[in-house]
C-alpha cells in the first residue's frame, strides 16, 4: 500500500506515541476496551443524532461523556463483511470476506484481538459473529449461530451449542457482565459485545410490546422516490411497499393472509417461544391483526400502513438495546471500571427508515453508508473535552488501529485504517483523509442490489454500478442534494467536478490496492 496517499498524521504507529496516547491525561493503568456493536442500527434512531423518532438516553450518555462522530462510514454495508473489517482493519478485498454468502472468514489471518493478546490483553466476544467460522484470537467466546434468534436463542461455545431462555439482548448483556465479573482482573481486557438487534425481523422484548403503538411517524420526504436517473436504485428488492412481507416482517399472522415468507416466522421465532411468551405476544399482536384485516388497505394506504408498523417494531427493539446499555453502564460504574475503560458503540452499517421507500442497507447512499459511532472516554482522560462532535471522516477500518494504539501495541503496516486517538483527544490533524472508499460485492443476492464501488468527499459522491448487465455512474452534490435524488453525472455544469472525482476514485483505489471489478 502506498503510505504517501494515506493523508493522515505520520508516526501514529510508533510504540512511543502509542504509550503516550494510552497514558493520556493521568491514566496510570492500561485502558480496557468495550466495543458494543449492534446490527442494522440507523443513526436516525439515536436521539443524539436525530430526535425525530425516539429517545435513547443511555446511548446519548455515551456521547455526552465522550465524543460523537458525525461523519462515520462503513466500507461495505453488510453484516459479515463489516465484522471482518472490524477485526482486521482492512477493506473486504484484503481480508477476503466480501459477501455474506461467500467463503468462511479466514481465522488464521492477523486480527486486532490476536495482537492485543500478544500485548498482554485478555479478549472476549459475546453475541453475533456471523463470519461462518470459529472465532480466533479470543480467550473467551460465546456466539450466536448465523443471525441468531430473538427469543430463547442458541449459543455456540467451545464446549458445544446450548439454548438460553429469555430475550437475546438481555441475555447478551447478562453474559457480558458475567464475563467482566469472572475475568482475570490482573490483566486489561477487550470485550466485544455484539447484539443481534436491530436486525430484521425486529422483534422486541415482551415488556416493550406496547411501546410506540400510539405514535404516528412522518413519512420521509423521499418515501415515494421514483428513482429517475438511477437504474440500480430502481431495480432493487427492498421496498417497503413491494418487498416487505406482511407476515414475516410485520407479524400479520392469520389464516387469510398468505405470503412468501410466512413460514419463516411461524416455524422460526414464534415456534421458539414459550407458552407464556406467546400469550404475551398474541395479546398485543392479535388486536393489531384484527384491526388490519378490518381496514382492507391497498395501494398507497397499504404502503403507508406498512411503514408505520415497521417503524414501531424497529423502535421497540431499539428501546431494549438502550435499556441494556444502561444496565451495563450501571455495572461499570458500580465496579469503578469507567475510570480506565473506553466504551465504543457502533452498528455494522446504517439502515433505511423508509428513505427512498426502503428498508435494509447495501447501497452507498447516505443512510446505509453512514453508521453511528459513539466513544465514551475513560474518566482518567481528565483534560479531554467531553460532549464533542468529531466532524472528520472516519471508517470502520479505523477501529482496529485505534484499539491497538490505546493498548500500546504497534499497528502493523498492512492495516489500512488509521488511529482515531488524535480525534478523541480533541486534536485537528492537518492532513486527515479527505475522502472515503466503499465497495459492495453481494450480487446476485438478497434484495438484488448491484455490485458497486465509489468515493465520497465532504461534498460529492461518485458511484460506479457494474456487472454483466449494468455499467452506470452516479454523481451527487451532497450540499445541494443531501437526499441523493438527482444523479448529475451527465450534467455539463459538474464536468470539472466529475473529472476530479474520477481522479479521487482512482487515488483511493490505488491507496487501498483494490482492482476487484
Amino acid at each position: 500500500m502506498n503510505k504517501s496517499l494515506l493523508l493522515v498524521p505520520m508516526g501514529l504507529s510508533a510504540l512511543g506515541t502509542q504509550a503516550k496516547d494510552r497514558q493520556a491525561a493521568d491514566c496510570d493503568k492500561p485502558l480496557n476496551i468495550i466495543y458494543i456493536m449492534t446490527d442494522d442500527h440507523s443513526f436516525q434512531t439515536i436521539s443524539c443524532y436525530d430526535g425525530r423518532y425516539n429517545d435513547t438516553p443511555n446511548l446519548d450518555r455515551l456521547a455526552r461523556e465522550g465524543v460523537r462522530f458525525g461523519n462515520s462510514f462503513v466500507t461495505n454495508s453488510i453484516s459479515g463483511p463489516s465484522r471482518a473489517v472490524l477485526v482486521t482493519g482492512k477493506h473486504s478485498h484484503k481480508n477476503g470476506f466480501m459477501r455474506n454468502d461467500g467463503q468462511p472468514f479466514d481465522g488464521s489471518q492477523q486480527t486486532f484481538p490476536k495482537l492485543l493478546q500478544k500485548g498482554g490483553y485478555q479478549t472476549a466476544i459475546i453475541g453475533k459473529w456471523h463470519l461462518m467460522s470459529t472465532p480466533t484470537g479470543f480467550d473467551h467466546w460465546e456466539i450466536l449461530p448465523g443471525q441468531g434468534s430473538y427469543y430463547n436463542p442458541d449459543f455456540i461455545t467451545p464446549e458445544g451449542t446450548h439454548r438460553e431462555h429469555g430475550y437475546v439482548t438481555n441475555i447478551i448483556t447478562d453474559k457480558g457482565i458475567d464475563y467482566l465479573e469472572h475475568r482475570d482482573k490482573s490483566k486489561p481486557f477487550c470485550l466485544l459485545l455484539h447484539h443481534k438487534a436491530v436486525h430484521r425481523i425486529w422483534m422486541s422484548d415482551t415488556c416493550d410490546l406496547t411501546q410506540f403503538e400510539d405514535k404516528t411517524f412522518p413519512l420521509p420526504e423521499t418515501f415515494r422516490d421514483d428513482y429517475a436517473g438511477r437504474p440500480a436504485a430502481a431495480d432493487q428488492k427492498m421496498s417497503i411497499d413491494k418487498d416487505m412481507d406482511l407476515a414475516y416482517d410485520l407479524k400479520m399472522i392469520d389464516s387469510t393472509i398468505d405470503t412468501p415468507l410466512k413460514g419463516g416466522i411461524v416455524h422460526g421465532e414464534l415456534a421458539r417461544m414459550t407458552p407464556q411468551q406467546r400469550a404475551q405476544w398474541d395479546s398485543v399482536y392479535q388486536p393489531l391483526i384484527d384491526r388490519f384485516l378490518s381496514l382492507g388497505l391497498s395501494g398507497e394506504k397499504l404502503a403507508e400502513w406498512k411503514y408505520q408498523r415497521y417503524m414501531r417494531d424497529y423502535l421497540k427493539s431499539v428501546k431494549s438495546l438502550d435499556d441494556n446499555i444502561g444496565r451495563l453502564m450501571e455495572y461499570l460504574e458500580k465496579e469503578g471500571l469507567l475510570e480506565n475503560t473506553l466504551i465504543v458503540y457502533a452498528s455494522d452499517q446504517g439502515f433505511y427508515m423508509g428513505e427512498h421507500g426502503w428498508f435494509d442497507k447495501r447501497f452507498m447512499y447516505e443512510e446505509s453508508l453512514r453508521t453511528p459511532l459513539l466513544m465514551r472516554l475513560p474518566d482518567c482522560w481528565k483534560e479531554a473535552e467531553r460532549g464533542r462532535v468529531v466532524d472528520q471522516m472516519v471508517q470502520n477500518i479505523d477501529y482496529a488501529p485505534t484499539f491497538l494504539t490505546l493498548a500500546g501495541v504497534p499497528v502493523p503496516e498492512d492495516i489500512q485504517g488509521v488511529s482515531l486517538v488524535p480525534l478523541l483527544k480533541g486534536e485537528k490533524p492537518k492532513h486527515w483523509r479527505d475522502a472515503i472508499y466503499y465497495h459492495y460485492y453481494e450480487f446476485p443476492g438478497e434484495h438484488h442490489v448491484r455490485k458497486h464501488y465509489g468515493v465520497r468527499t465532504d461534498r460529492y459522491k461518485l458511484i460506479h454500478f457494474y456487472g454483466n448487465d449494468i455499467d452506470s455512474w452516479e454523481l451527487y452534490d451532497l450540499k445541494t442534494d443531501p437526499t441523493e435524488l438527482h444523479n448529475r453525472y451527465d450534467d455539463p455544469k459538474l464536468a470539472k467536478v466529475r473529472a476530479k472525482m474520477h481522479e479521487k476514485l482512482e487515488q483511493v483505489r490505488e491507496q487501498y490496492d483494490d482492482r476487484t471489478e
